[in-house]
């Protein structure tokens, strides 16, 4: 039985390929080569992560011709049993050229020539391979289109607002886990893999991005892999994780400390929380994401701590795949996005300080609605958490 796996209806599917092809042809693109895995999940229903290493793409032009799938030839079933999509071709990885079966499939779709889209910033288009494939389009030019369909998928259907409850679910367990299990004495890595356990016990899918956390002088690292320290009386200890289910992330950020901290300790966590509360405040439908982030910052400089914000202020999250859970939606000086009600995405303040030793990220998973904010997953906006 085909797309025994498909994770929402086919009406669903269709009209998000519709919006699609719409948005390519309004870019101003003759044709469009789809190789994001979250797209192809997102638009074809396409259930894998192998592109980082075997290229696949979903096909069409801007007529109404069908979109072909092409897929390596090993990941045949997989395709079979997730995409609603019936046109899809295989290739050989060693015996046949990518790059050349892709032209092929155009050319049999009338492709005549003109703009092509293709997300050139996606890390499943390693250069070379981009290089094979102007190579094999030329004279036809590859644009970049990774905001161009990437900004289709930050407002939030009801069915998947439903996955990503089910994703804060897992990941809010996998805070509890954290809370239980970060003592004294306790490794960095055994404490991941306890938050790990947890989650997938009950049911999460793998995450994009592998769980980030950090201790006592390690808690500068933003982005810190957990090592084998054992964590010490008084120690901050942070943790970035996000709950999966259907590939809809939903992500869980905390601070903790494991006894009594330290004054300056505590001083640095009340801060953060005052940035996460000022950024917060500014979020309503029609805020300019510049406005939100600008808005946070307003206590850090009141005590000389803007450097230390070394992160944007939040980000869209959804489906995703490794090496990154991050959508297009940036909520952050520099950018023209718009906030809007079926929004989802991660907010934080995070405060590192190298020269101290010492960090605190705090925050989570929200979705916007006409209310106003909802938190999904994560400690959010909350007193420090002594163990």
């Amino acid at each position: 039985m085909r797309a025994v796996y498909c994770a929402f209806d086919r009406a669903e599917f269709q009209t998000r390929f519709a919006r699609a092809r719409i948005a390519v042809k309004g870019a101003g693109a003759r044709a469009c080569l789809m190789m994001a895995p979250e797209h192809l999940y997102y638009f074809a229903g396409y259930d894998t992560w192998v592109s980082v290493n075997s290229p696949q793409a979903l096909i069409f032009t801007d007529g109404d011709d069908a979109p072909t799938l092409l897929v390596r030839d090993v990941d045949l079933a997989l395709a079979l049993e997730t995409t609603w999509v019936a046109d899809i071709s295989t290739y050989n990885l060693i015996s046949e050229d990518f790059a050349e079966r892709v032209r092929d499939i155009l050319l049999k779709k009338g492709f005549s020539g003109g703009r092509i889209a293709v997300e050139l910033s996606s890390y499943a288009l390693p250069t070379a391979l981009g290089d094979m494939l102007r190579a094999a389009m030329a004279p036809a030019e590859l644009f970049d289109a990774t905001r161009v369909l990437g900004d289709l998928r930050h407002r939030k259907s009801p069915a998947e607002l439903a996955y990503m409850e089910e994703a804060a679910r897992y990941a809010n367990l996998g805070l509890a886990a954290m809370s239980e299990c970060a003592t004294p004495g306790v490794s960095e890595i055994a404490v991941a893999a306890e938050i790990e356990a947890a989650m997938r016990r009950a049911g999460s899918d793998y995450w994009a991005i592998p769980t980030e956390l950090a201790s006592g002088t390690r808690s500068a690292g933003g982005h810190a892999t957990p090592r084998s320290r054992l964590i010490d009386k008084g120690d901050l200890v942070h943790a970035e994780f996000a709950g999966v289910a259907a590939r809809y992330h939903a992500t869980a950020i905390q601070t903790i400390a494991c006894g009594a901290p330290s004054p300056r300790a505590r001083e640095l966590y009340d801060i953060a929380m005052a940035s996460l509360r000022a950024g917060m405040d500014a979020v309503r439908p029609g805020a300019p994401v510049a406005e939100v982030e600008e808005a946070s910052l307003a206590p850090l400089r009141a005590h000389g701590l803007e450097d230390a914000a070394m992160m944007r202020f939040g980000y869209g999250v959804g489906v995703a795949y490794p090496p990154i859970w991050l959508e297009t939606l940036q909520i952050a000086r520099g950018f023209d996005f718009t906030l809007e009600p079926g929004m989802a995405f991660v907010l934080h303040s995070c405060l590192e300080l190298p020269e101290e030793s010492l960090g605190v990220i705090q925050g989570g998973t929200w979705v916007l609605e006409n209310e106003g904010l909802r938190l999904l997953a994560g400690a959010g906006l909350c007193a420090l958490k002594v163990l």
